[in-house]
């Protein structure tokens, strides 16, 4: 991996917090000229630390208000299980994340629905029908505490800054 300095770090610092931010005011803010600042951030994306940008929408706000986490246990694991099980989580929309896990289930999915009666649909009608599921567990979200993405840049820094 290559090391970043403070500059590569301030400037995804910045980045993280708002994607949307102009090279101008970027380059202010951590302190570069713009031309400098924006080969930085080229150089960021080419390399991977830079995934992608995105807008975050207001889930609830647009009919998908309930967060639902899923416990999937498979009938039995081994790599073609754990592909043909990820091949068909990853193509339903509704599943926002899925995750390989270790402890007493194997996968941890988070789901957004409409309401409990879609939920009840999406899990009988799909999630339970996705290849090698044994059983689940659901949990119900009843308030998002803290959501988020990003990066704690401080303990970053202690391990990537050159």
């Amino acid at each position: 991996m290559k090391r970043l300095d403070r500059i590569d770090l301030a400037i995804l610092e910045e980045l993280q917090s708002n994607a949307r931010v102009t090279n101008h005011e970027l380059s202010n803010r951590v302190n570069l000229s713009p031309t400098p600042c924006l080969e930085r951030v080229r150089k960021l994306e080419r390399d991977g630390y830079i995934k992608h940008y995105r807008a975050i929408l207001h889930a609830r706000k647009l009919g998908v208000g309930l967060a639902v986490f899923v416990e999937i246990s498979l009938t039995r694991t081994g790599p073609d299980v754990f592909a043909r099980f990820k091949e068909a989580a990853i193509s339903v929309p509704q599943v926002q994340e899925c995750h390989l896990v270790s402890g007493n289930f194997d996968y941890l999915i988070k789901a957004r629905v409409a309401d409990v009666e879609q939920y009840r649909a999406l899990l009988g009608e799909t999630i339970l029908a996705l290849p090698g599921v044994k059983d689940s567990r659901s949990y119900i979200v009843m308030e998002t505490v803290k959501e988020g993405q990003e990066l704690d840049m401080k303990t970053l820094a202690e391990r990537v800054v050159s």
